[in-house]
């Protein structure tokens, strides 16, 4: 008779990297956890017909993949506004909310827990959960984001695919090479997601934060890199350009020293700020997460989810 300690001690420590991969899968957080919670279920129902064929490890992959393959089928991609328009260069154009859209979502970090020791796989950590890479996943279907996740950033073999996906080797040899062919023409060049060392990492982004603060787009456009992109979920708009970028902010967010605050976090393995905005009682509520991209030149890229039901995740106050 299967005892909970003895499931408990077989499988509880892949929860988080579980997490991650259906969180690459599905671009949602909250669905990943859901996911996550489904995959644990089922696997505690089928443990005594376990018999330890394969490791814990790929039978819960297997388990949670193919919930994941069911939810997208279910649920549809996930996009981000870059993913369904070209860009505003006026900052002036009326802005277009899409509250239709299942939009992608930041995952915190802290409910991933701390990257490896080793540096090769902190750079395929890296590589798998940055929120480009993510986006750029949304574009392939259900099947293809799965061989490329287990064979990229996992490093499975294309027969461990194959039997996970019920497939051939060849099959999926095929399917990864589409797949990396889609996402290269989405995802980011790796030179426009190289950081700079972490000390100027880190002085960049205060100052970023502390010019938000102080209502001075001046100095947040002497951060921005002069092909910065800001999007800001749920909206469709976005824009592209250093110029239009600063205008826009400066015309509709700072507005008055003191009317936004910011806390530093972190998301998809990148800095990021939770946004508070000053309301007419005085108090700061929370707004949205800016998950930042940023390079030697400056930042490239913001993405505001301007959704405060988010903060929790963070593990940040509403107020």
């Amino acid at each position: 008779m299967t005892t909970s300690v003895e499931f408990t001690e077989l499988t509880g420590t892949y929860r988080r990297e579980l997490l991650a991969h259906c969180y690459r899968m599905l671009g949602s957080i909250d669905e990943a956890e859901d996911v996550v919670q489904e995959t644990y279920l089922r696997a505690w129902r089928s443990y005594d017909g376990f018999e330890g064929r394969s490791s814990a490890r790929t039978w819960l992959y297997r388990i949670a993949t193919n919930a994941c393959l069911t939810a997208i089928e279910r649920s549809g991609r996930r996009p981000l506004p870059s993913g369904l328009g070209a860009p505003s260069t006026d900052p002036d154009v009326p802005l277009v909310a899409g509250p239709e859209v299942a939009w992608l979502q930041p995952c915190p970090d802290v409910l991933l827990g701390d990257l490896p020791d080793d540096p090769a796989a902190v750079a395929m950590s890296r590589a798998g959960i940055r929120l480009a890479f993510v986006a750029a996943l949304q574009h392939l279907s259900a099947r293809s984001r799965a061989v490329l996740i287990l064979r990229d950033v996992l490093q499975w073999s294309a027969a461990e695919v194959a039997e996970l996906l019920g497939t051939t080797p060849t099959a999926v040899h095929s399917a990864l090479r589409r797949a990396r062919a889609d996402v290269a023409r989405s995802a980011p060049a790796v030179d426009d997601i190289a950081e700079p060392g972490e000390a100027e990492r880190r002085g960049l982004v205060e100052r970023f934060a502390a010019a938000i603060e102080r209502a001075d787009a001046s100095a947040v456009a002497e951060l921005l890199r002069v092909d910065a992109v800001l999007e800001m979920p749920p909206l469709l708009t976005w824009f592209a350009g250093r110029d239009p970028v600063t205008r826009f902010l400066g015309a509709n967010l700072l507005l008055e020293p003191g009317g936004l605050r910011t806390v530093r976090t972190r998301a998809n393995d990148q800095d990021a700020l939770g946004v508070y905005s000053r309301g007419p009682d005085g108090v700061h509520h929370a707004h949205a997460v800016i998950v930042l991209t940023v390079s030697p030149a400056g930042i490239t890229r913001m993405v505001a989810f301007q959704d405060p039901g988010l903060f929790p995740a963070f593990g940040l106050p509403s107020e």
